[in-house]
């Protein structure tokens, strides 16, 4: 069974550069001394060899915290591991490091530097720890993204056989085929998000599927993708974090006189469920009457479709923060809590 985690006093901050086939750890002492960079490979037997040379360093494993990059998913399986024995993770944004390296005075970046490097960003800034998601989760996002990868392979065929369409000869062979390669993938999608349904009605998230969805403009793949986005809203304390957390929160960009630039949302943010907003407006715009006055208003006020748009993104993204902590459904009648500062953009 795990310890308990001393969140607010660690002892050892370890560092660690997570590659496909490999990964380097570095670990910073409270005395501040850090150790050379060590390298194991990326499998059960590697997992269990760093964590016999953590234990030499003679720190309980709630008092140290390790540091990884979130890049792509070399990561999940050592993180995993690790936080079942007890250790505290935290999972950082490859961008955070960067801009973190940014201000060191090291210019050389290898793999063991990148290592030390995240055992003192571990150490100075102390991120929050990592919790692995529930089974939920996993069931309901890799459907998601094995959606979207044949929504993509579905349009290049569409756009393949457009092609072909165009030229005055064309083989009935080649023709047929690129037909079937569309039915198959149709038949892919749809069963796909039969098993997406299926999971959010009957599993753990069943109750905040369903509130997400009695709001207009909200479906089924929107409101999985906002689900698993948040896991189910734990990552996000206040609707304006899952704002932020979407990349819907205008930035400011001012600085003295020189600087007056118009706020803008920016690249930033988790751009898949940012996109699942935003084409659930198009939805929302029409028959949420909460949306509709919105984005009429704002787009009356001279507002470009694009900026209004995303406005009603961010309003769609409160409303599902509000029924789901609530625990009920929309109502035409429903009047945000006071607490709840909604942007007007």
């Amino acid at each position: 069974m795990a310890e308990p985690r001393a969140a607010s006093h660690y002892r050892l901050c370890v560092g660690v550069d997570s590659a496909a086939a490999s990964f380097d750890a570095s670990w910073l002492r409270a005395d501040g001394q850090l150790t050379s960079a060590q390298t194991f490979p990326q499998t059960t037997a590697g997992f269990a060899a760093f964590q016999q040379q953590l234990e030499t360093a003679g720190v309980r494993p709630a008092q140290t915290l390790l540091v990884l990059e979130a890049t792509g998913s070399s990561w999940v399986a050592l993180a995993t591991s690790v936080h079942a024995a007890g250790y505290a993770v935290a999972i950082v944004n490859p961008a955070q490091a960067h801009h973190y390296a940014k201000s060191s005075p090291r210019r050389n970046t290898t793999d063991a530097r990148d290592a030390q490097l995240l055992a003192r960003f571990a150490a100075e800034r102390r991120p929050d720890p990592w919790t692995p998601p529930p089974m939920v989760y996993h069931e309901v996002r890799q459907r998601l993204v094995a959606r979207d990868g044949r929504l993509e392979m579905r349009q290049q065929a569409r756009n393949q056989l457009h092609a072909l369409e165009q030229w005055p000869v064309q083989v009935v062979e080649v023709h047929q085929h690129m037909l079937q390669v569309i039915t198959t993938l149709d038949q892919h999608i749809r069963s796909l998000e039969a098993a997406i349904a299926q999971v959010v009605a009957d599993g753990a998230w069943a109750h905040s599927a369903a509130h997400v969805q009695s709001v207009p403009g909200m479906g089924l793949v929107t409101a999985a993708w906002l689900l698993v986005s948040t896991v189910n809203f734990t990552t996000c304390t206040t609707p304006e974090a899952a704002a932020h957390y979407a990349g819907l929160t205008p930035l400011e960009r001012q600085s003295g006189t020189s600087i007056r630039g118009r706020p803008r949302i920016g690249h930033g943010g988790n751009e898949r469920l940012r996109t699942a907003l935003y084409m659930a407006t198009l939805s929302a715009a029409r028959y949420n009457p909460m949306i509709k006055s919105f984005y009429t208003r704002l787009r009356d006020a001279g507002k470009p479709p694009k900026v209004a748009r995303c406005a009603a993104a961010r309003k769609l993204l409160h409303l599902a923060f509000a029924v789901v902590t609530k625990r009920q459904d929309f109502a035409v009648s429903y009047q945000k809590p006071p607490s709840l500062a909604w942007d007007e953009a």
